[in-house]
């Protein structure tokens, strides 16, 4: 019997293992009440148990360990919530359900998700990945608004860029947050932003 795949499957066990503790350790290390000043590829590896080039070797950088982070975080809180909207053949509902999406994903883990794009706004390559990220959802809305302008004739041709700014824009990260403050709760959120977007969409008019 051949031992090599199976010690190369145990090792890359090992190799996983270690990736994700390293990951829970960052995520456990912004959540802290220091949390951007206490965050340093140091401070990552000590809380991991591991060394420090071991973090470099796994992630290359700093960056890469924040973008591997975010993924972890969208991974566990939206994948699962946006994939159901996709199959849904009203575009009234997909639009809301990708609302009701984002919103549960930015109050699921709502403190290291701010810390994780304010450390954006100060890094200009980590904010181009953000920024990335938030494409794929401007991509997704301008999906659903060209369902919407099929079914609905709303928005017009030349509106519709604006508009699909309008609710990139609305469903971001920094308006949930404001929006919620410190006493709405995710369902008054999502009931407020579902009013504004189909304002914005005019599907409410007569």
């Amino acid at each position: 019997m051949n031992k090599r795949p199976y010690r190369l499957g145990q090792r890359q066990a090992a190799t996983d293992q270690t990736r994700t503790r390293i990951v829970a350790a960052a995520r456990e290390l912004l959540a802290a009440p220091d949390g951007v000043s206490g965050f340093t590829v140091d401070a990552v590896a000590a809380q991991s148990g591991v060394a420090r080039m071991t973090v470099y070797n796994q992630f290359g950088s700093k960056l890469g360990l924040l973008e591997a982070l975010f993924d972890n975080l969208a991974a566990h809180g939206l994948v699962a919530r946006l994939r159901p909207i996709f199959g849904l053949a009203e575009p009234r509902e997909a639009l809301d359900g990708l609302i009701a999406a984002f919103v549960g994903f930015w109050n699921s883990d709502r403190i290291v998700i701010r810390r994780i794009r304010g450390l954006a706004a100060i890094d200009p390559d980590f904010d181009r990945a953000v920024r990335a990220r938030d494409e794929r959802r401007r991509e997704i809305l301008r999906g659903i608004v060209g369902r919407l302008a099929e079914k609905y004739n709303k928005p017009s041709p030349e509106a519709r860029d604006e508009v699909i700014d309008v609710l990139h824009t609305l469903t971001s990260f920094e308006t949930f947050d404001s929006l919620a403050g410190a006493t709405r709760g995710p369902e008054e959120v999502i009931s407020l932003v579902c009013r504004l977007a189909h304002a914005a969409l005019g599907l409410d008019e007569g």
